[in-house]
């Protein structure tokens, strides 16, 4: 009988890993889909062109000169983002939204520099929101000097920034998700002259279009407001460069 014990005894890593991987596929496969004026926003028009590329989608506006990469937040659908990145886009500064695997930006947090290295503008900008943001925090911490900025968009940098990067964060006044302790313990990676923007009214799932985020508080204004008023401190920064 204990031999027969023994004899399966190497089921149990098997079983162990088959659940683990299960486990793992249920996590990412539970994730907040896109709405349809996000949809909508995916289209191509006369002001922007919306174009499947390898590493995702670029939103390609009048630019010749400026482009930000956008690491969408975790367990979000990437399209949920169209809307902010085609405002982007019209205020003349295109936008690379990466496709990052299984939803999560940590799988790919260096996709910024096969862009970089194979684009044709003459400054780049990095944003991400929540854990993209996050993401973006540690490429930039080691290749600040490939980018005119970063937007940290309801994150914060959990390495040392260079103290030459121009940086803004910005988070809205009820964002219950942002976890604001972890967000002042790092205040201390942030380049001198960093500045922060508070929304007023806004949250943390209107920087994008994928209705309401479990333990979110209530946005007090629109989804509208709350990305024209991102996209005019991203417009300050890319003006401050100039």
């Amino acid at each position: 009988m204990k031999k027969q014990r023994k004899k399966h005894l190497w089921l149990i890593p098997l079983v162990l890993l088959v659940a683990l991987i299960g486990g793992f596929f249920v996590y990412t496969g539970d994730y907040y889909h896109a709405s349809a004026s996000a949809e909508a926003a995916m289209q191509s028009d006369q002001s922007v062109r919306v174009v499947r590329t390898e590493y995702g989608w670029l939103f390609d506006g009048d630019s010749t000169k400026d482009a930000l990469i956008f690491y969408p937040g975790g367990k979000v659908e990437t399209s949920a983002y169209a809307p902010l990145c085609r405002r982007i886009a019209e205020r003349d500064m295109d936008v690379c939204l990466v496709d990052m695997p299984f939803r999560l930006a940590f799988f790919d947090m260096d996709s910024a520099d096969k862009i970089i290295r194979t684009g044709d503008y003459e400054r780049w900008y990095l944003a991400g929101h929540s854990l993209g943001g996050v993401a973006a925090s540690y490429y930039a911490a080691e290749n600040g000097d490939k980018l005119a900025g970063l937007i940290l968009l309801a994150s914060y940098p959990p390495k040392k920034l260079d103290k030459g990067l121009p940086t803004v964060l910005i988070h809205g006044s009820e964002d219950k998700v942002l976890k604001m302790d972890r967000y002042r313990e790092n205040a201390g990676n942030l380049p001198p002259g960093a500045t922060e923007y508070v929304i007023r009214g806004g949250n943390h799932a209107r920087f994008g279009s994928y209705g309401d985020q479990d333990g979110d508080g209530k946005a007090l204004i629109t989804e509208e407001q709350q990305m024209q008023e991102t996209v005019d401190q991203i417009e300050r920064l890319k003006l401050w460069n100039r």
